[in-house]
């Protein structure tokens, strides 16, 4: 059914603006954002379908530009684009928020965040969050890119990105693409040889995060720094 043909009352825009959007549904909120459907398919089963297809609004969010051009009735680029648009506004938040308060004050954010940026990539990526004295985030930088399974880390280049940074401390972050969230033993070794590596110009590692679309593993939660 259009949302137009939905009672006034029901129509996700009215609904929104009369109750807030807390009131609607994680469907409905996409749906304002899709705006119509396709001729065979309203725009609440087409918002309904987005999020059974990526596993709700996490996964969706965590879906990458070519992931949403797959989906029929995403291959323009109106739509698509707001869905990004929106992905981004959410890094952004996130990266707000790290940089006006401790990080491990909200450690579910700090792993949300590395989710947004790291999750949906077909290709492994190693980024570091660069921290202050107080733990806020200076800055996070991709440093390496990999195949499927193997990327090459320096810690000569992240020993000197440090300096550039002038941190006090760091948190180390990678993808699984292949969906796993389990470190390695070369993830193991490579954690204590940049810690090592670090410790030499007195900077701390206080973290190794390993994200995949669904979930986030903390190295220091597991005892493994």
């Amino acid at each position: 059914m259009p949302l137009k043909d939905l009672p006034t009352d029901a129509q996700p825009r009215e609904k929104l603006l009369a109750r807030g959007a807390g009131a609607l549904g994680d469907a409905e909120l996409i749906a304002l954002l899709l705006r119509t459907g396709l001729p065979d398919q309203g725009v609440l089963q087409m918002a309904q379908g987005l999020l059974d297809r990526f596993g709700g609004i996490s996964g969706l969010l965590h879906t990458s530009a070519d992931d949403l051009k797959q989906v029929r009735g995403l291959g323009g680029p109106a739509k698509r684009a707001e869905l990004i648009a929106v992905l981004e506004l959410a890094r952004r938040a996130l990266a707000q928020q790290l940089k006006e308060r401790e990080v491990f004050g909200s450690p579910g954010a700090v792993k949300h965040y590395l989710q947004l940026h790291l999750a949906a990539k077909a290709h492994e990526v190693f980024a570091v969050l660069f921290l202050d004295a107080q733990n806020r985030l200076l800055a996070m930088e991709e440093l390496f890119r990999g195949t499927l399974t193997q990327t090459s880390v320096y810690p000569r280049e992240v020993v000197l990105r440090a300096l550039a940074h002038a941190c006090a401390s760091v948190v180390l972050a990678h993808n699984h693409p292949s969906g796993t969230v389990q470190p390695s033993r070369a993830d193991e070794a490579l954690t204590q040889t940049l810690k090592a590596a670090l410790a030499l110009v007195d900077v701390r590692v206080l973290d190794h995060v390993i994200v995949t679309q669904g979930e986030a593993l903390s190295m220091a939660e597991r005892g493994l720094l």
